[in-house]
């Protein structure tokens, strides 16, 4: 069972059924106590850093998330759930992150539209389980106006040219971010999904048949 945090600031059901059409189980989780059975977490997010990382301290996710990563368990951040896997951010900051992958996230500068919205393909593709079955002739639903900037270049899977090449997926150990949304990029962001199950552990099959959606901006 796959587990997508709920500390009031995504969609979540969008992912959850982004991990159903995989043939994944998937629940949402409102506190922290009901982490502990679960194979991975997702942490979801669409707003603002600050406002993201108070949630976490309030709900009491905070301390909880980083006991999971110190016992080497899966995790995947999605978006600003990215983001925040970083250790600081200057987005009406500077503002402490989660410092699971160091590094910072920094706003788009130049003279081209900021935010980044729509469809773009990776580059730069490492060979990593999170990325099985994925080419540079797959492409991928951003929505930001930030970018996450790894401490160590190593940590960098997979980028994307936007004015310039950004970290679009990370990983570091068991802990993994997408700064696209895999939940609305269609096959290739569910195979994103299928692939992070893998790395948990979840069999293919405990909701049903896999079915694949096809591409959506919505």
């Amino acid at each position: 069972m796959i587990g997508i945090i709920d500390y009031g600031m995504s969609n979540l059901r969008s992912v959850q059924k982004g991990f159903e059409h995989e043939g994944v189980s998937a629940t949402i989780c409102t506190q922290p106590s009901q982490m502990e059975p679960l194979a991975g977490l997702v942490l979801p997010g669409v707003g603002a850093f600050g406002d993201a990382m108070y949630n976490l301290k309030r709900t009491g996710f905070l301390q909880a998330l980083k006991r999971w990563v110190r016992e080497g368990r899966p995790l995947l951040g999605i978006c600003l759930g990215m983001q925040l896997l970083a250790s600081i951010s200057e987005e009406n900051g500077p503002h402490v992150g989660l410092h699971f992958i160091p590094g910072e996230v920094r706003r788009f500068r130049g003279k081209f539209k900021i935010p980044h919205v729509g469809w773009n393909n990776l580059v730069d593709i490492t060979s990593h389980p999170l990325l099985t079955g994925i080419s540079t002739d797959d492409y991928f639903y951003f929505v930001h106006s930030y970018y996450v900037v790894p401490t160590d270049p190593a940590a960098v899977l997979a980028s994307c040219d936007y004015n310039g090449l950004f970290a679009a997926v990370i990983g570091q150990g068991s802990v993994f971010g997408t700064q696209f949304h895999p939940e609305k990029s269609g096959a290739c962001g569910l195979r994103i999904l299928r692939n992070f199950a893998d790395i948990c552990g979840e069999e293919e099959g405990a909701c049903g048949e896999r079915t694949l959606l096809g591409r959506t901006g919505d």
